[in-house]
């Protein structure tokens, strides 16, 4: 399974419970992107498909030890620009389908996808189901960011046999 492969590993650590960070909305700010990839980690990095020299990015930080994700713009309910070509309701299946392929083979090496905003998108079951099963026949997990209270996104994962976890604690939203 591709975010098996693709995860770091880490040492059991006699059991202890461990925290998982993610830094996401990686790779539009060079300068801030790669500090964060030097730091000693290992760290999952979230990298937004429509950044430049995004395949080269996304290389530096997996050879620094660091985990990857896909961070999937979505559409907000608030006035909030989520990117070029973000997911949103009023796109047919098609347009969804044609968005979330382009975002998926923007680089490799990643474990998964989590949303980047998509607090209006993440609770529209139809899109959400048609983003999910692409990501199942690529082997990816997806993280619900969880935006918002009335996220489908784990749910639905689970639902379509997609793994998925939530995420429990924004330390800096």
């Amino acid at each position: 399974v591709t975010w098996r492969r693709n995860s770091v590993a880490f040492r059991d650590l006699n059991a202890r419970p461990l925290v998982a960070i993610v830094i996401d909305d990686v790779g539009l700010d060079r300068p801030r992107s790669k500090r964060a990839w030097e730091l000693p980690g290992p760290l999952t990095l979230s990298f937004l498909p429509y950044a430049k020299d995004l395949r080269e990015q996304t290389r530096a930080a997996r050879a620094r030890g660091h985990e990857l994700m896909l961070h999937l713009p979505m559409e907000p309910s608030g006035r909030n620009d989520p990117g070029p070509n973000a997911l949103l309701v009023s796109l047919t299946d098609g347009e969804l389908k044609q968005r979330t392929t382009q975002a998926l083979d923007s680089f490799d090496g990643y474990v998964g996808v989590n949303n980047h905003m998509g607090s209006r998108f993440t609770t529209f079951r139809p899109g959400m189901e048609t983003v999910l099963r692409l990501f199942k026949p690529r082997g990816l997990m997806f993280l619900d960011s969880r935006t918002t209270a009335q996220s489908v996104g784990d749910q639905t994962a689970q639902e379509l046999g997609v793994p998925s976890i939530v995420r429990h604690v924004f330390l800096d939203d």
